[in-house]
């Protein structure tokens, strides 16, 4: 799945937390929710923000400041957020519908269906003295049963429990589509058992301080859990993960589709990997039956399975304790939620506050059963009229697409012939799922949140297990409705828009047209371009991983990327930090590709007639001001350093400059000229879709 935005502020919460839940705080507050919550709040007059210009700074020397300057000078991050702009303007209305919502279905206790389980959980959740007068007896069991094993074959069985429930393994399992047999469900078997962000908080020098708090991070929630030596087995777990840390790949290796497809019978895996007990890891899984699995990044495997066969059955122990109690944590009392605050949102992400304890339960709603609850949210506040103009512009987009392919000097005929093919087998997904996901087997209480959590993540694997004998369910759906989001899916060659965010920034349906077309067209085009990224580009129209290029046709293509992550790299955002051009390579071609896309597609819905001017700027203009209007962010530098190293997607002023100063028609329209730090001459401009 290849998002437009990764939310990396929620990806790093959800680093260790089951179920998509949040990372969560201890102090609640009670501020009233907006009264009208009907509609999101317009953007200027038609759609852009002109008072939020910088007119001072001209389009050549920064597009993004130019654009968004005084809005930027103005903006304040919230205490309870790491980063604060478009998106989580948004994503801050979807919390308040929700919260409306979630609230009015606690207050039917009675309610059966998709509102019941609604409010019972969210009820759950929100009974804090309950919860702190618990304080960490609901992690006993658990712990008990870590507490019992004996080998590390004992440990393996429970590290393939946590599929179920809380806790980690050194390795992850997951059933998605097969990517080579994509009508198929297969079993993904990948590299983990790091608990900070990424490799490099381990590796680089200039992690150090994170590396020491986490450290003392995991030895407090291992007294807070009751678990005996907190400090010294704090010492050998960060030891243990440190060592993980050098068997693993990169995240820009990760991105390879070709190189993590790595097939195996299961029963190659005790000679290709040992000293890790698979049976039992996948017996704890309930994954026995399972005759293969695809290996992402194997040739760490046997490092990290010789890793874990040289640890000692204590250390092994005490990492399972910790990580069941961390991940835990948001739903223990309030000394594990802070204790979890201070460490992954204060120190890794730089956030002084914690969210206020509404906002973490319809978060924890949205990920343990988000369709029950996205199913009330757009029956009151998606109306159908939204989905009709989503689908022209789509289609607009798709047509801007297949002219490109047609106009492309770089590529022959026989792979643009493979390239329309693909085009024309691309599904659409718009607001919500034609069929909803039905949790009426789940048992949810009001009065037990732990067991809800553990019995919605057993519900949830159960279902996906369930799936492996089964055709691909295509109707499926990654993201709730809800979401300020959208994805492109190279097994399903599908782009999905939730409907959460076809609204301002992104889609006005009353706005300006041209901005429409920079916003939510920028994002259509996006998605789009992801099928044709340097990973989704492997992959055919029917989704299957294959080869459907001519060599030629694939070095050219490299030349441009390659050109392009350059650029990138050449940007440092912080001292000492650059953006990792083969880490967002994917991203930043679908960014330039698909504002191209978008003015494309505004020109084709003008159907030959000109343009009107707005307060002075021409219809082109208002597409790029469209597009850089909904990247204006804040990010605090400590998350910033964060995402540098783990998010595929460059930070939001490389969003709107990067991509800009490869289009022509920014120069015409703009009059950016040579000299200007924007300017890049024509023929070092990189030109792919």
């Amino acid at each position: 799945m290849r998002s437009v935005w990764l939310a990396a502020a929620a990806a790093a919460a959800l680093l260790t937390a089951p179920l998509g839940a949040h990372a969560a705080g201890a102090a609640d507050a009670t501020a009233e929710a907006p009264k009208d919550l009907s509609k999101a709040p317009r953007m200027g007059a038609w759609g852009f923000d002109l008072a939020g210009r910088d007119t001072a700074v001209s389009p050549g020397h920064s597009f993004f400041e130019h654009a968004n300057g005084s809005y930027m000078k103005r903006l304040e991050i919230p205490g309870d957020r790491s980063s604060y702009g478009a998106f989580n303007a948004l994503a801050e209305l979807s919390q308040e519908r929700l919260r409306v919502l979630a609230e009015r279905a606690a207050s039917h206790p009675d309610a059966g269906g998709p509102e019941g389980q609604v409010g019972t959980l969210y009820k759950s959740f929100m009974d804090e003295a309950r919860v702190n007068a618990l304080g960490a007896t609901p992690l006993a069991a658990n712990l008990a049963r870590v507490r019992a094993a004996k080998t590390r074959s004992d440990v393996a069985r429970l590290m393939g429990e946590t599929s179920k429930g809380f806790g980690q393994s050194v390795f992850s399992v997951q059933v998605y589509d097969d990517a080579k047999d994509p009508l198929k469900y297969a079993v993904y078997l990948g590299q983990a058992g790091l608990g900070m962000p990424d490799r490099d908080y381990y590796l680089v020098e200039r992690f150090a301080p994170q590396k020491a708090a986490y450290e003392a991070y995991v030895a407090r929630i291992l007294t807070l859990a009751g678990w005996p030596d907190a400090a010294g087995h704090a010492k050998a777990i960060l030891a243990m993960e440190t060592e993980i840390a050098e068997a693993s790949w990169t995240r820009a290796e990760r991105r390879d589709d070709d190189k993590t497809y790595n097939p195996y019978e299961v029963a190659q895996l005790p000679g290709f990997a040992p000293g890790f007990d698979w049976n039992a890891f996948l017996a704890g899984a309930d994954l026995s039956k399972v005759k293969r699995v695809i290996a992402s990044e194997n040739t760490a495997f046997p490092k990290i399975a010789a890793i874990y066969a040289r640890t000692p059955v204590e250390t092994l122990k005490a990492w399972l304790a910790f990580t069941t109690a961390d991940q835990a944590a948001p739903y223990l009392s309030d000394d594990f939620v802070q204790a979890r605050f201070d460490f992954r949102s204060k120190t890794l992400s730089g956030t002084p506050a914690q969210q206020p304890r509404w906002k973490r339960g319809v978060n924890l709603v949205d990920g343990a059963i988000g369709e029950a609850l996205g199913k009330l949210y757009v029956d009151a506040y998606f109306p159908a009229e939204s989905k009709a103009k989503m689908e022209a512009l789509v289609a607009d987009l798709k047509t801007a697409m297949g002219q490109r392919i047609d106009r492309l000097e770089w590529m022959s005929p026989a792979t643009k012939a493979r390239a329309h093919e693909k085009l024309g087998k691309f599904r659409v997904k718009i607001g919500y799922p034609d069929v909803w996901r039905d949790y009426s087997g789940l048992e949810l209480k009001a009065d037990d949140l732990y067991g809800n959590l553990e019995r919605s993540s057993a519900f949830e694997w159960a279902r996906t297990v369930g799936r492996l004998d089964k055709p691909v369910d295509r109707d499926e759906w990654e993201m709730t409705p809800p979401t300020i989001n959208a994805y492109y899916s190279s097994t399903k060659n599908e782009i999905v828009f939730p409907a959460a965010i076809l609204q301002p920034p992104f889609f006005d349906p009353e706005g300006d047209p041209a901005i429409n077309y920079g916003g939510i067209g920028g994002v259509i085009g996006h998605e789009i371009t992801h099928g044709f990224d340097d990973q989704g580009r492997k992959s055919d129209g029917d989704g299957r991983l294959a080869d459907w290029w001519t060599a030629e046709d694939a070095a050219k293509f490299k030349v441009q990327a390659d050109r392009l992550g350059r650029q990138y790299e050449a940007t440092e955002i912080l001292p000492g930090a650059r953006i990792n051009g083969e880490l967002t390579m994917g991203e930043n071609i679908a960014d330039l590709g698909g504002l191209l896309l978008a003015l494309d597609a505004y020109r084709i819905s003008l159907k030959g007639q000109p343009a009107p001017a707005l307060d002075g700027l021409t219809g082109e203009q208002r597409v790029f001001l469209g597009w850089a209007q909904v990247w204006r962010a804040k990010y605090r530098d400590d998350f910033m350093k964060q995402i540098l190293v783990s998010d595929p997607h460059a930070p939001p002023q490389a969003r709107v400059d990067g991509p800009v100063k490869n289009i022509d028609a920014f120069y015409r329209a703009f009059g950016v000229k040579p000299g200007d730090p924007m300017y890049v001459p024509p023929e070092q401009r990189v030109r792919i879709w």
